[in-house]
């Protein structure tokens, strides 16, 4: 809970990542001082899910006739930047609950689109306030937590990555690009314990068939998200050892194809020459 003036609103209502309770009230209001306990205990057990602000209309008589308060307690939901709910008096706490379910989708659906959008704009807090507020909502939502766990990697945050893996539920390794992040986490994680990529590129060079320097390279090329020349040192594994840590180059090449979704003329390119060299 936080109190909120005109000079700080849009900040915390108009721009937060979170729908959010504005409480209009008074110290001198006795209603006022039931009912904003109660909104204080839903919103601890909320998770981050929503927020409160409150705001004395005593001090912002502006804010209050903006808002057409009247009578107090008045509570405005927002969710969106948009006010989206309201109603007025001391609700039961049961109605609370319901009140506040009407705020986001029970499953997280909201949450994802509006974490890229702030990502997007380069507000990476605010993303990240999204993304935990959404699996705060919905701690199963696998296809969300391996969203966040891609914007976390885009961050270098490999430690709390790596956190988020282990809150993923038995069924995530069949989602979609559960393979590959787990393939680019390790690649970060294993950074620090492998040479210089200018070293082990000389290492290639000096002989062509040290697949396990290859194999090396092309985990320090994938963390640095230099895709295509990973693959081009995974090719050459394919050829000439297939079998080399029971398939390794093939199957990680399989990984950075979905860690390349948006570039699917490459991926094509390589999936053709994957074929032929399997053939």
């Amino acid at each position: 809970m936080s109190d909120v003036t005109l000079q700080n609103f849009e900040a915390e209502v108009i721009n937060s990542p979170v729908p959010v309770l504005v409480d209009f009230w008074a110290p001198w209001c006795g209603p006022c001082r039931t009912l904003g306990p109660m909104l204080e205990k839903l919103e601890a057990e909320a998770g981050g899910t929503w927020k409160l602000v409150k705001v004395n209309v005593d001090e912002n008589q502006q804010l209050a006739g903006h808002f057409g308060v009247r009578s107090i307690p008045h509570v405005v939901a927002f969710a969106g930047g948009e006010a989206v709910n309201q109603f007025v008096g001391v609700l039961p706490e049961s109605q609370l609950r319901e009140f506040i379910d009407t705020l986001a989708p029970g499953d997280g659906e909201a949450a994802q689109p509006d974490a890229q959008a702030l990502a997007a704009a380069g507000d990476r807090e605010g993303a990240k306030a999204a993304w935990q507020a959404a699996l705060a909502q919905d701690p199963e939502n696998d296809p969300n937590r391996l969203a966040y766990i891609s914007f976390l990697l885009d961050d270098d945050a490999i430690d709390a990555a790596e956190a988020e893996f282990g809150r993923l539920t038995p069924r995530a390794p069949q989602e979609d690009g559960y393979a590959a992040l787990r393939t680019r986490l390790d690649a970060m994680k294993g950074l620090d314990d492998l040479p210089e990529g200018a070293d082990l590129k000389a290492q290639v060079e000096a002989n062509p068939a040290n697949v396990a320097a290859r194999l090396d390279l092309a985990k320090v090329l994938i963390a640095r998200r230099e895709y295509e020349p990973a693959l081009a040192q995974l090719m050459e594994i394919v050829r000439r050892d297939r079998g080399f840590e029971d398939d390794i180059g093939r199957k990680t090449m399989l990984s950075v194809f979905d860690l390349m979704a948006d570039s699917p003329e490459v991926v094509s390119k390589w999936r053709r020459q994957l074929s032929t060299a399997l053939n």
